[in-house]
């Protein structure tokens, strides 16, 4: 197996643009890959393009009628299909949609690909996660799955158990539909409720049904939720878990809208705390995935310039084993790249100036505590399913 991960980037995913007044700007994507460079991380990966998701890899999770209606809606926007969640406020249609979201798919299944084959221990792509889009309609900003691309592949190359971890501010609701009786996908999401945010699901009851039953894993953090109750809750579900299902590939989706300065959401989380998460799947996936079996994806984020592209800087340099320091000031040509695109002044440094810390599991439950009873819920809703005490 290669001791260098894989970066897959291609200058023309920056296409997947809903227009100018759509949150999900391209130039967090353009951002984050300049930030990448100027850090030098570019030369401590290997930075791959991948060909486009063609239609019979598509079609491992979208219905054959849905892609039709998205290449239709790709060469004549203003025809599009809202019957298929296109041509609406959240996922407006625009030319060349299909190309480029197939584009980005077809990344994300090259990563997992690279993974399975041994060409390297860890990839990443940080362009997709597009966790919402389901298999016969678009949703939330997301055309195609391609996390659940990324997994239906490793599947039909022969995975019987494979992870996915989202840790989006949104609960990953197309992964989990997508393998809902599929009991070789742990699906394990933690997210802001879904009384108080998109798209409405990701209940602790939501477990998977029929062979599925207990693979489908959910922790809704109460709005607010910062540092302490976010890392509390990851550590007091994730690991166990992953102790218990040892998956052949951990797949996770780092989402940078839980940030504190994100516009769509609510919780209250810093830069360090993602990094924290990061490292911390970094370290899960050496440890029961398989020596190391390790595919990271994006995800939503909507501060385009202060917050995602230090996150996923830091996700791509954790995955090369070149982790920076947070206390790292951010490269003077960076930050005029962001002034000349955006016009606003880019961040200083890699770090919020947290020091996140948390509170173990077994250091005990408080029934007086949101978090907490948030947390006992996830577990006594699935753990049971799996074996495992709450």
């Amino acid at each position: 197996m290669s001791g260098r991960a894989q970066l897959m980037w291609d200058d023309a995913v920056t296409g997947y643009d809903f227009g100018d007044s759509h949150p999900m700007d391209p130039v967090r994507l353009a951002l984050t890959m300049g930030l990448v460079r100027a850090f030098g991380l570019d030369r401590a990966v290997d930075v791959v393009a991948a060909k486009a998701a063609g239609d019979s890899t598509l079609r491992l999770v979208h219905r054959s009628d849905y892609v039709s209606a998205v290449r239709a809606a790709s060469a004549d926007p203003a025809g599009a299909d809202q019957s298929y969640g296109l041509g609406t406020m959240d996922d407006p249609a625009f030319a060349g949609m299909h190309e480029v979201s197939a584009l980005i798919a077809g990344q994300s299944v090259a990563a997992a690909e690279a993974v399975w084959r041994g060409e390297t221990a860890h990839a990443v792509n940080f362009t997709g996660g597009l966790h919402h889009a389901m298999p016969g309609s678009a949703s939330g900003f997301c055309i195609y799955n391609d996390p659940a691309l990324a997994i239906a592949r490793l599947l039909e190359l022969g995975a019987e158990r494979v992870a996915y971890l989202d840790v989006d501010v949104h609960h990953g609701d197309g992964v989990q539909a997508a393998f809902w009786e599929d009991p070789r996908v742990l699906t394990v999401s933690l997210h802001e409720h879904p009384r108080t945010l998109f798209p409405q699901t990701g209940w602790p009851e939501e477990t998977g049904a029929g062979a599925g039953e207990g693979a489908a894993v959910n922790v809704a953090l109460p709005a607010g939720t910062g540092d302490a109750g976010w890392l509390r809750a990851f550590h007091a579900v994730v690991p166990e878990l992953l102790a218990d299902f040892r998956p052949q590939v951990l797949v996770t989706q780092h989402g940078a809208d839980t940030h504190f300065e994100d516009p769509l959401a609510h919780l209250a989380v810093s830069l360090d705390a993602q990094r924290a998460v990061m490292a911390a799947c970094h370290d899960l996936a050496h440890e029961y995935a398989d020596g190391g079996r390790w595919v990271a994806l994006g995800g939503g984020g909507y501060a385009v310039v202060d917050v995602v592209p230090r996150s996923w800087t830091h996700l791509v340099a954790i995955a090369a084993h070149a982790p920076i320091d947070p206390e790292s000031v951010i490269p003077p040509s960076w930050r005029d790249e962001v002034y000349a695109r955006t016009r606003q002044l880019g961040p200083a440094r890699m770090t919020d100036g947290r020091v996140p810390s948390w509170k173990s599991w077994e250091e005990g439950y408080d029934p007086a505590d949101r978090l907490d009873q948030a947390v006992l819920a996830s577990r006594r809703a699935a753990f049971p399913l799996r074996g495992l005490l709450t």
